[in-house]
């Protein structure tokens, strides 16, 4: 009996001393939904809203898109706060994955070269080799060299051992170098990011494709692809290849420019770059068409001492779960071709 009173009373001093803890903790106050306090928490509502009116979960990557999508519309005194705020936060597992690709490839260049050196320095001994032959024909002519014969021959007999280890090490090192360019290959195949370029490569686009178009099936949302190049004329009025891939380039950092942190931009191949906006209506396609031209056009170019206007040309098409992640791209593709034909406009749409 002692003892069960004697834990009650345990237990009455504990609940008092953890309802006197209660009292003296500072209360927490906790993000008022109804009425944001702050310019960001009112965005964030607006956000969230936007997201339940348009029927789609707000999972961390939805609320992501529409958040950078409704930003384009923000004050610019806005904008300025809020990425602010996402420049000291942020993280990027595909930047990560970007950096690991190209330390693996320097690495593997790094072990090309060493392969290159060792290579020269086994020719180097070889010539040496024929270098000792010569010399001892030139002396065997000789009556008076035969202590010179004798030690050419003990030399030519040291070189000779030396270049045999050289070369069996060569082997050895060449053999290494073809397992390190089998491996390389081989994550090359699963690589995400274009060198060249700077941006994302073409695998990962198409990845990013069909990705897409499976949430489009669930969520029934509207997204766009573009496909962008260098102005067909531009290139063939410049013929300068060097200075081709240069403008190249300048386009692909304009691109990264101007796009937002959920569109993917990549390379496609052969100079052609690709945008998938997420989220994106034909409509505002359209219009990040023309900002993007605008912005191109008002860069220019230096060649020697010609100044060059950079021009693009833009095919925009809608993905759907009606097609193909090919048949969306060669739809991109087919509306450069048809934006060549308004030479009026910089861009043009195409749908299957």
């Amino acid at each position: 009996m002692s003892g069960i009173l004697r834990k009650r009373t345990r237990r009455n001093l504990d609940e008092a001393e953890e309802s006197k803890q209660t009292e003296e903790m500072p209360a927490v106050q906790p993000f008022d939904i109804d009425n944001p306090s702050s310019d960001v928490e009112i965005y964030a509502k607006e956000v969230l809203a936007s997201l339940i009116a348009d029927n789609l979960p707000p999972t961390p990557n939805n609320f992501s898109l529409y958040f950078d999508r409704l930003l384009e519309e923000k004050s610019e005194n806005l904008r300025r706060q809020i990425h602010s705020m996402l420049e000291l936060e942020e993280s990027n597992d595909d930047e990560t994955t970007i950096a690991l690709e190209q330390n693996l490839k320097q690495g593997f260049s790094s072990i090309k070269g060493i392969l290159g050196v060792t290579a020269n320095l086994y020719k180097n001994m070889a010539l040496m080799t024929k270098i000792l032959e010569k010399r001892k024909e030139e002396l065997s002519s000789s009556p008076d060299a035969k202590e010179a014969l004798s030690v050419i021959g003990v030399l030519e007999g040291d070189v000779s051992k030396l270049n045999s280890i050289l070369k069996t090490q060569s082997s050895k090192m060449k053999d290494i170098y073809d397992e390190t360019a089998t491996i390389v290959k081989t994550v090359e195949n699963e690589t995400i990011f274009d060198n060249k370029f700077g941006v994302y490569n073409k695998r990962y686009l198409l990845t990013k494709i069909e990705q897409e178009i499976s949430l489009i099936s669930e969520f029934k949302h509207k997204s766009s692809l573009m496909m962008i190049e260098l102005d067909q004329g531009l290139k063939k009025s410049v013929q300068n290849e060097k200075a081709i891939v240069l403008m190249t380039r300048t386009i692909a950092r304009l691109l990264l420019k101007t796009s937002r942190r959920s569109d993917i931009v990549s390379h496609y191949g052969g100079g052609v770059f690709s945008m998938l906006l997420k989220h994106t209506d034909l409509e505002n396609a359209k219009r990040a068409a023309i900002r993007l031209a605008d912005l191109v056009s008002n860069s220019n170019f230096f060649l020697a001492d010609r100044e060059i206007q950079l021009k693009i040309s833009i095919g925009i098409t809608n993905v759907d779960n009606k097609h193909s992640v090919e048949e969306i791209v060669v739809s991109a593709l087919d509306g450069i071709a048809k934006a060549y034909e308004d030479k009026k406009c910089d861009y043009a749409v195409s749908l299957r």
